[in-house]
């Protein structure tokens, strides 16, 4: 299990906490440190079922200043969110296959 985590988001930490107390022992990725590659972040897409302008986080000033508005490729989504990591919404968790945006932090217990 992968949690893609924000230490500074309470949604994330709750969702991290919550893992632990089901016993699990998540790898924690600090995305914003460590953002994901194009090729990672079309993998983690997939998982969640979802297009690239469905992850992004649309209250980030980034996102008002540089993207409210505009239509792009899912391509030019995704590049715009390895660019700037802030973009992208936390948490989220991965297993196998699988995986869940944290919000709510219960939504991750259908992958446990």
């Amino acid at each position: 299990m992968k949690i893609y985590h924000n230490p500074r988001c309470m949604k994330s930490r709750q969702t991290l906490e919550l893992l632990k107390s089901k016993g699990q022992d998540p790898e924690v990725v600090l995305y914003l440190e460590t953002p994901p590659t194009q090729k990672e972040l079309k993998a983690i897409l997939k998982k969640l079922n979802i297009k690239p302008e469905q992850l992004l986080r649309k209250g980030e000033a980034i996102y008002k200043e540089n993207y409210k508005g505009k239509t792009l490729t899912d391509t030019q989504w995704i590049k715009a969110m390895v660019e700037n990591p802030k973009l992208i919404e936390r948490p989220i968790v991965i297993e196998g296959d699988k995986a869940v945006i944290g919000r709510p932090p219960e939504l991750v217990l259908d992958l446990i």
